[in-house]
């Protein structure tokens, strides 16, 4: 496991989550084995790694909806286990790969249940509240779905409204499975820069799994490789999204191929199979 060495001196007050010594396993098999690392406020994380690799078991515990098989998850110096359910939800929010729709429902509405843990006395909502699930749609542009019907949304649409529910729940700590799944291109751009924005002011953390390479060297400042064998890297994006350890954990080689100031993983030719094992020099 490699970890990166952090410098904390202007942000330690506002450390957000922390591994210690984290174990998961799937049956048998070790997803993630004795794993510490903490994730300061400001900082986006791209988790990644080949399918069963524990991505969504990881978000999940971090969470605190998951027991580790060993170690434990803290939020703010607490276990995040011995956390009370509404704090909890204030101070992180989750969202899933999916969110099935049982019934029919107003985007607006949809969005304002994440307002739950805000609401006080009889459980009405504010203005402020109401305020608060409009500017997030603005954010992601969805300001025209706010009467929409939730049944009549494309794949797409719909998730950019679960994006939106947990922005609306306004948690220092963003825990996301797979955002991007099912937007084309520009409304993953979209959604990416919507999220550094939204982590700089007040400063936030964000942590989201995501199978594109390319956009988390972009958009992530560090990344989380998971290898599927119980092994994590950890660190700055650029020091982890790299040919050699990403090769390693995806069981295919890759190399890094330059354009100018532009960088890009890309899949090495079959022929190439065998003779770039473990080399990092990007190709021009």
């Amino acid at each position: 496991m490699m970890e990166a060495h952090h410098n904390p001196s202007d942000n330690l007050s506002h450390s957000a989550l922390s591994a210690q010594r984290l174990t998961l396993r799937a049956g048998a098999r070790t997803l993630l084995d004795a794993f510490t690392h903490t994730f300061y406020a400001g900082e986006i994380w791209c988790v990644a790694g080949p399918n069963g690799a524990g991505k969504t078991t990881l978000l999940s515990t971090l969470a605190g909806l998951l027991q580790p098989a060993a170690g434990h998850v803290e939020l703010d110096g607490v276990r995040v286990a011995d956390w009370q359910p509404l704090p909890l939800a204030q101070r992180r929010a989750l969202m899933p790969q999916s969110a099935p729709d049982a019934f029919s429902a107003g985007v607006l509405d949809i969005v304002m249940l994440n307002r739950f843990p805000h609401l006080n006395g009889w459980g009405w909502e504010r203005a402020a509240d109401r305020a608060a699930a409009h500017a997030a749609l603005d954010l992601l542009g969805l300001a025209a779905f706010a009467a929409r019907d939730v049944l009549s949304l494309s794949g797409g649409e719909r998730q950019r409204v679960a994006l939106a529910a947990v922005l609306c729940q306004d948690a220092p700590l963003l825990l996301l499975d797979e955002p991007l799944s099912h937007l084309d291109l520009h409304h993953q751009i979209d959604c990416l820069e919507a999220l550094a924005a939204w982590t700089r002011e007040p400063r936030r953390t964000v942590m989201f799994s995501c199978h594109d390479l390319n956009l988390a060297r972009r958009f992530a400042s560090h990344a989380l490789l998971l290898d599927g064998e119980g092994g994590a890297y950890a660190g700055p994006v650029r020091d982890v999204l790299t040919p050699t350890l990403t090769s390693r954990a995806f069981g295919y080689p890759l190399i890094l191929i330059r354009d100018g100031e532009h960088e890009a993983l890309i899949p090495a030719p079959r022929s190439r199979h065998e003779s770039l094992a473990g080399d990092d020099t990007p190709a021009h």
